[in-house]
């Protein structure tokens, strides 16, 4: 048996296994040949990016959804990162799909040299980061708020000090007058 056969063999056994995991995962997940060709993909991966089976097994990962998925950061991830340390977990992509909108993933690949595959697992994270984005943004707003509100506080703070010590002046003045007042009416009887 020569070496091509068994290595094939083996694929197709790790594959046996790995199908199942794929049918039930509730992540988009492409396990790819060693030329990039997808082998398998998570039905969660076909209704999150709007392809089908027959647009996807057997392709060129660049070629899917009409080269949509030709982008440089996952060329990048593939072709350079991935050879280098075989184990990469949230690289962040972001990439505007023109069915379905802007997207940003954070993708961890890992390559299986002794069966020439690679998985690669794609966590849609778009409604994650938006509400970072808003989150974040609310939060300067209220801090802005906060600060101006602070800055009223104290300019009435100020404010009520001045009359305070106004009111306490002008009490301690009238009885001061009140004094003399009385100083006077007993100097005149």
């Amino acid at each position: 048996m020569d070496k091509n056969n068994t290595l094939e063999e083996e694929r197709k056994l790790a594959l046996h296994y790995i199908v199942p995991v794929v049918e039930i995962a509730r992540e988009s997940f492409l396990i790819l040949d060693s030329d990039l060709k997808v082998l398998e993909a998570t039905p969660f991966f076909y209704k999150t990016f709007k392809v089908t089976i027959e647009e996807t097994v057997n392709k060129f990962l660049y070629d899917l959804g009409n080269k949509q998925w030709d982008i440089p950061r996952l060329r990048k991830l593939l072709e350079e990162i991935l050879p280098e340390q075989k184990l990469v977990n949230d690289y962040e992509v972001e990439h505007n799909f023109p069915e379905i909108g802007q997207k940003t993933m954070l993708l961890n690949a890992r390559q299986i040299d002794s069966l020439q595959l690679i998985v690669l697992v794609i966590e849609d994270i778009t409604e994650k980061k938006e509400l970072e984005n808003k989150l974040k943004q609310y939060t300067q707003n209220l801090e802005e708020k906060v600060t101006e509100r602070t800055k009223e506080i104290h300019s009435q703070m100020k404010d009520t000090e001045k009359m305070n010590s106004f009111m306490v002046n002008r009490e301690v003045k009238m009885a001061e007058l009140k004094q003399e007042n009385k100083k006077l009416k007993e100097s005149n009887e």
